[in-house]
């Protein structure tokens, strides 16, 4: 891969280009985007194999639950997600939640959505 430049306005947010996440850079050893989710949005549950992903909050707040647990992430604040562990977002802040996303190792496949909200048991991780 040669050395680039991009700038966010090049890319649309996945989520009629104005919330979910949007990716700058998709591998080859990394990945590296930015994720709004606007008030009252979520992100389903979901974990990796192999990946761990880190949130870093530009703007707003969100809360994550990770294994169930709840955490507020706000500006400043990074948040590290290990592999196999099952991780869901909500926004229940009044003003839209930026943050920067970095996912390694690269793998486009390893996503596994989770059947799971807030007040329901956490299903068994295969």
């Amino acid at each position: 891969m040669k050395p680039f430049k991009i700038h966010e306005d090049e890319v649309e947010y996945r989520f009629d280009g104005v919330s979910g996440p949007k990716y700058l850079m998709r591998g080859p050893r990394s990945d590296f985007g930015l994720v709004v989710l606007m008030p009252g949005e979520d992100f389903q549950t979901h974990y990796h194999r192999t990946i761990e992903e880190n949130f870093f909050t530009l703007e707003g707040t969100v809360d994550i639950y990770i294994n169930g647990e709840m955490w507020t992430l706000e500006p400043g604040v990074l948040c590290h997600v290990p592999p196999l562990t099952p991780h869901y977002l909500i926004n229940r802040g009044d003003v839209p939640w930026k943050a920067v996303f970095v996912k390694a190792p690269y793998d486009p496949k390893d996503k596994v959505n989770v059947d799971w909200l807030p007040g329901d048991e956490m299903p068994k991780i295969k």
